[in-house]
């Protein structure tokens, strides 16, 4: 009998901890097939093998991401599709995977800058990207390709070339220009602004075809700053016909039910250039003997749930924009203007539907009680912020002085009392300076100028955030769902980096426990009129998690509140009308409070009206860039005083003490030397020269371009960075581990 051929010896079986090596150490993220193949097992081993995986997936130790391919889990894969979240303490993007379902936030993914063309990444942008694992555990992530370009609307300027045209997109992270063939420029003209579609197929050479879709007028023409950022961000700016017919249809309110408060003398201060006027004030002595010393205030804000009420068009439109976006020239409101202008607006000597706040304080400022009423008022007088200060402080003005006494010494009586209580809970006080662009009556820049902070500007803010706390405690005493206005305390993460930043200065910010306002503000007082002044200042701010509005409440840590809610501009902001809705209910003042279908979605609401909120800082940011860089247009090669406001791998952002303006100083100028990023130091550092350039350092700079149909502001560096005291710190730095160095001609 013929010898028959002998079986493969089966190899021992793998362990759980022999196979959670192999996925570990695999260069690649594996499958069950590989497992097998890896340690050759066969027949019925393999059903073995997937039981025992199974298991592992259950016991936390693995988890299978896409196409069935395992991971350590806490480990990301090394391909993956991550979405830009925005930047870290050094301005470096940072993003978070596309899918994280584990316990736990995810890893952090910073993101390298792009060198092939279309793989330069934004905010809310996504990619399928290659991962690579840090020594802390988090990752550096290199763009393959971003996602869902192909279905992108392009903002762009449409140049015409010969026979041909082509598009110059506005966006600073597009390379390349579009081609649109004869007939696909849809009646555009040499220098319009364009939106644009990209056409069908994929080239076989050369540039993509784009065919236009909408012409948006001449991209010199002052108006298309604003327009640019508008429609790159996709803010709605139309209103429907059905949402117009109904704002027409819109009356002046009488008194019905209503508090008649048309003999109080309330005042509306708002800027000088102020559009509408949605919150007005009064304040006397309370008439309580048992508050002595004591404060009575009326806030009283526009009722604009009068008008929008839910369901109808206007509301699903307000819902939609989430909130009004500001721009140096204009407003995209949230309501159409005959509402946000007029009836809703709380213009002096006519009377308006009101929310009313009655507010009383002690003599230390603290907030005893308070009362919400819908009411019918009448303000005596619209004043701005200068002309109020003015008059408090003695100087002649318009304002009539029976208006200055019985009023805004009494307003300011009250302000000072709540001043104390303020000392007491010890908000976080940063000191950033805010600037605001003049323009002409052609809309050109003709200044950039420092905002100015007068009491005048804190009172009426102090006794904002008076009304919103009062708000949040109405709705929760009622047990009625309202809309926080929540800002979490720092991440862990972000401390430990503020803390190892600031031990670089020699301070220290406590450690194991839970860290307060205050403490922040002990910070920033010891570094106050010293060099180091501005570049804590925006560390600390840059520290701080980002501020949004949900049903759950986190409280407010900026402010040092442990309930807090947005009651006082639903002329501008959604979430304010919410909360005007839940008093309406709680306190059983319409029939047209907060229904039960919005109830049962307040999550998603929260998550809409944030995402409106920072889409619309993006955009007004946007518009500021552009006109900055139009501003600056004129003035290529002149030196300009700046300070560095942020460090990263790939160069420098500096931004111009004398207008604020932003630019990038690339790594590439700034000499022959390899530089070394520290980020506890939030640094660069010259590996041969020693030279840093430090967050916060004052440098000169040189503008080499101004790009206005984009807002990019391209510096080269003048004045050379700080000698190290020490030449061999270089050497240490580049021991410590740091994500990478980036060698420059």
């Amino acid at each position: 009998m013929p010898d028959q051929p002998k079986k493969p010896k089966q190899a021992p079986f793998p362990t759980k901890e022999e196979v959670l090596g192999f996925i570990q150490n695999n260069p690649e993220t594996v499958s069950k097939r590989e497992i097998a193949r890896a340690f050759h097992i066969r027949g019925d081993a393999r059903r073995q093998l997937k039981d025992m995986l199974r298991e592992m997936r259950e016991e936390g130790l693995i988890k299978r991401g896409e196409r069935k391919r395992l991971t350590k889990k806490g480990e990301l894969p090394n391909v993956c599709v991550i979405e830009v979240t925005g930047t870290d303490l050094d301005g470096e993007l940072v993003a978070k995977p596309g899918s994280w379902d584990e316990e736990g936030p995810p890893p952090v993914i910073y993101v390298l800058p792009g060198k092939k063309p279309g793989t330069s990444m934004g905010r809310g942008d996504r990619a399928l990207a290659r991962m690579t694992r840090l020594p802390d555990g988090h990752y550096e992530a290199s763009i393959m390709r971003r996602l869902d370009r192909a279905h992108e609307e392009i903002l762009g300027v449409y140049r015409r070339d010969g026979v041909n045209g082509r598009i110059v997109p506005v966006d600073k992270k597009a390379r390349h220009e579009l081609v649109v063939r004869q007939g696909d420029e849809a009646g555009a003209s040499h220098g319009d602004l364009v939106l644009a579609k990209l056409a069908k197929g994929r080239p076989k050479a050369g540039l993509k075809r784009a065919i236009v879709t909408e012409s948006l007028g001449n991209v010199e023409a002052s108006r298309s700053t604003s327009l640019i950022a508008i429609h790159a961000h996709g803010i709605p700016h139309n209103f429907s016909k059905a949402t117009l017919a109904e704002a027409e249809k819109a009356k002046a309110p009488t008194l019905g039910k209503r508090e008649d408060l048309r003999d109080v003398p309330l005042v509306t201060i708002d800027p000088s250039d102020a559009r509408d006027h949605d919150d007005a004030l009064w304040a006397a002595p309370d008439d309580d003997p048992a508050n002595e010393g004591g404060w009575h205030v009326i806030v009283a804000i526009a009722d604009v749930a009068k008008y929008v009420t839910p369901g109808s068009a206007i509301d699903r439109e307000a819902y939609e924009r989430g909130n009004s976006v500001y721009f140096p020239d204009r407003v995209v409101p949230m309501l159409p203007t005959s509402l946000s202008n007029d009836l809703c607006s709380l213009v002096a000597d006519k009377d308006r539907a009101s929310m009313v706040a009655h507010l009383w304080f002690n003599a230390e400022g603290r907030l005893l009680r308070h009362r919400f009423s819908r009411a019918l008022i009448r303000c005596a007088a619209n004043v701005a912020y200068q002309h109020v200060q003015a008059a408090v402080d003695g100087a002649s003005t318009d304002i009539p002085e029976d208006i200055v006494e019985q009023v805004l010494k009494p307003l300011y009586g009250a302000y000072h009392a709540r001043l104390k209580e303020r000392a007491k809970r010890k908000p976080l006080d940063l000191d950033l300076p805010e600037r605001k662009i003049e323009l002409d009556a052609e809309g050109n820049v003709i200044a950039v100028n420092e905002r100015e902070q007068l009491d005048a500007h804190k009172l009426v803010e102090e006794f904002m955030i008076a009304a919103n706390v009062a708000a949040a405690e109405q709705l929760e005493s009622k047990r009625i769902p309202c809309m926080y206005r929540v800002h979490e305390a720092p991440s862990p993460e972000k401390m430990a980096a503020l803390r190892e930043f600031l031990e670089t200065l020699d301070m220290k910010l406590p450690k194991g426990q839970r860290l307060q306002p205050g403490q922040f503000n002990g910070i920033l007082e010891k570094v106050k009129d010293t060099p180091h002044d501005a570049v804590v200042n925006t560390v600390v701010l840059r520290s701080q998690s980002q501020a949004c509005y949900a049903p759950d409440n986190l409280g407010h840590f900026g402010l040092a509140l442990e309930k807090y809610a947005h009651f006082t501009s639903p002329i501008r902001r959604y979430s304010d009308l919410l909360v005007h809705r839940a008093l309406i209910r709680s306190l059983g003042l319409g029939d047209d409070g907060l229904s039960d279908e919005t109830i049962g979605r307040m999550s998603e609401v929260g998550e809409h009206i944030s995402k409106t909120e920072r889409r619309a800082m993006a955009a007004e940011r946007d518009s500021v860039d552009r006109y900055m860089a139009a501003f600056m247009s004129d003035r290529i090669g002149a030196q300009f005083a700046g300070r560095i406001a942020g460090v990263s791998r790939f160069g420098l952002f500096v931004s111009l003490l004398e207008t604020g303006a932003d630019g990038l100083v690339p790594i590439s100028t700034l000499g022959h030397d390899y530089y070394w990023h520290d980020e506890s130091q939030h640094a660069l550092v010259g590996e041969k020269t020693g030279l840093m350039f430090r967050l916060g350092d004052l440098v000169t700079v040189r503008l080499a371009e101004a790009v206005p149909i984009t807002g990019g502001l391209r510096f080269e560096m003048i004045h050379e960075g700080k000698n190290l005291a020490d030449r061999h710190a270089a050497r240490r730095t580049r021991k410590k581990g740091h994500r990478g160095r980036s060698r420059r001609r």
